[in-house]
């Protein structure tokens, strides 16, 4: 499966496919140059990257790459390797302080993400919450572990045994699994609670650790679409003059926002954090860095912009005052297997099921609530 632009695509390609022309006539249909990749480590299999760089040469392709990739195997990759492919946004596993997956052992995480995105590759950290040796005494240190790498975005998640996995097998056969009744299938998502009895971490703590997690990434580094300003800006100054025309061509569409409306929302966070002085003098010089690349015009819409959004966070921050959280319009999808279901009687449902299935790849419908 594929994003596409962020529109999923709700297809495979046929075995055999090249990369390159499934992807080409992805851009022709839905008038896209960037991909969301949803493989779990999209860079593993490295002759099918390199190839796929090859063909993007080939016929002159400045994609945007939205990957999941671990540490260990980005690294195999040299800085211009991934410029060339177009990575813009990598998603990467930091898990914990002292964790035991060896996908990190010997790895500094910390110097991989500051030289990912000081060329200008936005990463998404992901860290784990509740892993078997945390606990109380040591879970301040293991988050603040995690925020230091000062990654765009950060992702906090609950340490979660899903079925079919061995730590979901392990926990069951050593009865720490929570009943249904207790923990629904719904509920185990890893935003709220565990779905098991944690050996160290106290029932319903947990959910109070992945806040703390999420609010101390904020304090310290502040908002995330602040730090995407940055590491966008270091990208534009580093390679706005590289030599292979792709590579320019890319960088220039991901930072055409940076001489105006980027601008304006820096000034309001600026001005958003004006009695805040360490972060402040943070966002300023983001705001000096930004005039001083695009001049004066930049300099004079800025405020402008600027004061729109600061309205904008004033009306936004009296509404949650009042308690009244933003809900978007909510819309599911269901494909035709789904619909053959729905239309079956309720009796005859499993009967039916085998032909509902054989139409699973048919065209979605939408539906609006």
């Amino acid at each position: 499966m594929m994003k596409a632009g962020f529109a999923e695509i709700d297809i495979t390609p046929p075995p055999g496919t090249k990369k390159g022309g499934w992807m080409q006539d992805l851009e022709a249909k839905l008038k896209v140059s960037s991909f969301f990749v949803m493989d779990e480590n999209f860079l593993f299999y490295e002759n099918r990257s390199l190839r796929l760089l090859e063909l993007m040469k080939q016929h002159n392709k400045s994609w945007s790459l939205y990957i999941f990739s671990s540490a260990a195997i980005i690294k195999h990759y040299t800085m211009e390797q991934l410029l060339g492919l177009g990575v813009s946004w990598v998603w990467m596993g930091i898990e914990g302080k002292a964790s035991q997956y060896e996908k990190l052992h010997g790895i500094d995480t910390k110097g991989l993400i500051d030289d990912l995105q000081a060329n200008g590759i936005r990463v998404l950290g992901s860290s784990i919450i509740g892993l078997e040796d945390q606990n109380a005494d040591n879970i301040a240190e293991v988050i603040e572990h995690a925020v230091s790498h000062r990654t765009v975005f950060h992702q906090f998640m609950l340490y979660t045994p899903t079925s079919g996995t061995p730590l979901h097998a392990d926990l069951k056969s050593k009865g720490l699994m929570l009943p249904e009744e207790e923990c629904s299938l719904a509920d185990a998502h890893g935003q709220a609670r565990f779905n098991y009895r944690h050996p160290s971490i106290p029932k319903g703590m947990e959910g109070k650790y992945l806040l703390d997690a999420f609010t101390r990434d904020f304090e310290a580094n502040g908002p995330s679409i602040a730090r995407l300003f940055r590491t966008t800006l270091n990208g534009y100054r580093k390679h706005k003059n590289h030599p292979d025309a792709r590579i320019r061509k890319r960088i220039a569409h991901e930072a055409q926002g940076l001489a105006d409306t980027f601008a304006g929302a820096t000034w309001a966070i600026r001005r958003y954090y004006r009695k805040d002085p360490r972060m402040a003098k943070e966002i300023d010089s983001l705001l000096h860095d930004i005039y001083a690349e695009f001049g004066w015009k930049t300099r004079l819409v800025a405020p402008l912009l600027g004061l729109v959004v600061a309205h904008k966070i004033h009306q936004e921050e009296c509404r949650l005052a009042n308690k009244v959280p933003h809900e978007p319009p909510v819309f599911y999808e269901k494909n035709a297997a789904a619909l053959a279901l729905e239309r079956s009687p309720a009796t005859e449902a499993s009967g039916n099921l085998s032909d509902a299935l054989a139409a699973i790849r048919q065209p979605t419908a939408r539906a609006s609530k």
